[in-house]
């Protein structure tokens, strides 16, 4: 193979490393170095939970940030900047990991993560508060795909399975745990606390990753994508922009949001335009003619569709009509993330064990819209017991899609496109989730709306204008008549929402039927039929 093509990929963490490295003129050749598969996965494990604890952890901080900085009317950019730096830079860290080395490029990413994490602790206003959370964004956008392609990488699809229930977990704990300690932090030590605690457990990763992971350096002589990297996130931070910004901040049918809407359409078409025609593409398209990658990235897209949405109304039934305690609100989760920590284990157990996976993501479907369907069934009169085993059974659904969809991306791609295939499955999901959050959202309100016209008239409605969520305290002091009204209004608000995921989780069902169940990759083929990690033979040494 020639120098440039050559991928020059690390061996499976759980193998020995093979070939020797390229020997220079007056040197003898190296073999590469191995690596410890537990010290690197517990240092990726590490990377995740910094990127997805950020934006749990700093929602219970928010009042006092803002008593202390002022700024009420940008406290919605302090989430915005950090969730739209993410999903833009997240194709475009894939592509320099393919392009240039995964290792490099994962450092970096944390390198500016920690960064932006010091520089929101040492914020003065609310606009260098934004601005700081944006360059924090950039860098989680790097963290989340680096772990998935560096996993990739090392592990073989075959034993990847064995790893779904450590990320379930990671994903546990930030849910779970991400409001309790942004809650703690902020009453003891200060909201920017929430910020400076990620130097730390950054700081172990970084050493870890740097000390231990041994990846070969890449040779690459093509030119960067720069034209559809601007395209692409122009096109997406106007797609996240809207679906934000609308219902909230503008009118759905505002010279705003529509503007933001051909914005989004135009730069894409020209993204697109532009990719078919350069060498290096940010985004290849050729990776969306596999068929399973495609129908995984769809259902990938609808799962983060229904799960963030579900996420943001469950909580609120709960605190609202159930009168739960909004401190401990991650805990109200818990019974859904068991269940998809639990059930994720499972099917990575078996994925390894047997090599089947095509199941797991029809049964995920199922038990996500059986769950969605259970869910609308909740009213005033439903107890919490009742409302925990429903989302037990969301949970289960969650547990068999979520790794299973990124393993089956991955497998559906050649290790040069690594990056981009866990970058691609990464972005869709999290557009998935802005998309859900904001239609769900809208569906929410008018009904609530609506329901507290209906039952309360003109004065019940006019109580609660402005905004369809309202605060226990807030409720507590309501008229009897009008709070019996809010309640229900709550309680019909959640139904419509929970009733329109569990339809649109029949497409993710339906479409997890046209699965193609492509033997897992064991580390003797990539997926073109082309040498594995095992097979190749290094052109530079291990850095």
């Amino acid at each position: 193979m020639s120098q440039k093509n050559s991928e020059g990929e690390a061996p499976p963490a759980s193998l020995p490393a093979q070939g020797t490295a390229q020997a220079t003129p007056g040197k003898q050749a190296k073999e590469p170095k191995t690596h410890s598969t537990g010290v690197v996965i517990l240092a990726l494990m590490i990377a995740m939970l910094l990127a997805m604890l950020d934006n749990m952890i700093v929602g219970t901080a928010m009042p006092t940030i803002v008593g202390e900085l002022g700024g009420l009317d940008h406290l919605s950019w302090v989430v915005t900047a950090y969730t739209l730096a993410t999903a833009a830079s997240t194709p475009i860290w894939g592509k320099l990991g393919d392009m240039y080395g995964r290792k490099g490029i994962f450092l970096s990413s944390i390198a500016l993560f920690l960064a932006g994490s010091a520089l929101s602790g040492m914020a003065q206003t609310m606009g260098q508060l934004i601005g700081f959370r944006a360059i924090q964004g950039l860098g989680a956008g790097g963290l989340m795909v680096g772990v998935m392609a560096i996993i990739g990488d090392l592990v073989p699809p075959r034993e990847r399975g064995r790893y779904q229930g450590m990320m379930a977990g990671v994903m546990a704990v930030a849910m779970i745990g991400g409001p309790l300690v942004g809650g703690t932090l902020t009453d003891h030590l200060g909201w920017r606390w929430i910020f400076y605690i990620n130097i730390p457990l950054g700081a172990i990763a970084l050493f870890a990753i740097s000390a231990v992971l041994h990846l070969p350096k890449k040779r690459f002589e093509g030119r960067i994508d720069y034209t559809g990297a601007a395209l692409l996130t122009v096109g997406i931070t106007a797609l996240v922009l809207l679906t934000t910004w609308g219902g909230n901040e503008y009118a759905w049918d505002s010279v705003e949001i529509i503007g933001l809407g051909v914005l989004g359409v135009v730069a894409l078409a020209a993204f697109l335009f532009v990719e078919k025609r350069v060498a290096e593409p940010v985004l290849p398209l050729h990776i969306f003619r596999i068929g399973n990658f495609s129908l995984v990235t769809v259902i990938g897209f609808l799962t983060g569709f229904v799960m963030f949405g579900s996420m943001t109304f469950l909580p609120l039934f709960q605190q609202t009509v159930q009168g739960a305690s909004a401190t401990n609100s991650g805990l109200l989760l818990l019974p859904m993330l068991l269940g998809m920590m639990a059930v994720s284990l499972i099917a990575g157990r078996v994925t390894t064990q047997t090599g089947k996976y095509k199941i797991f993501p029809i049964l995920g479907g199922f038990l996500i819209t059986a769950g969605m369907f259970l869910l609308a069934q909740m009213d005033t009169e439903t107890t919490r017991l009742t409302s925990g085993i429903y989302m037990t059974v969301l949970g289960a659904g969650m547990g068999f899609l979520m790794q299973t969809t990124m393993l089956i991306a991955q497998n559906s791609v050649e290790m040069k496109d690594m990056g981009v295939g866990s970058s691609s499955a990464t972005l869709f999901r999290t557009l998935g989730g802005s998309f859900g959050v904001a239609i769900l959202g809208a569906l929410f309100t008018n009904q609530v709306g609506k329901t507290m016209a209906e039952r309360g008239g003109a004065k019940a409605a006019a109580a609660t204008s402005g905004s369809a969520q309202l605060d226990p305290g807030s409720i507590d002091k309501l008229p009897p008549a009008i709070k019996d009204a809010y309640l229900h209004a709550v309680a019909n608000g959640a139904h419509q929402v929970f009733l329109w995921g569990a339809v649109i989780s029949v497409v993710g069902f339906l479409a997890a039927w046209f699965i193609k169940e492509v033997p897992l990759r064991s580390g003797a083929k990539s997926a073109d039929g082309g040498e594995s990690p095992a097979d190749v033979t290094p052109v530079a040494e291990p850095v």
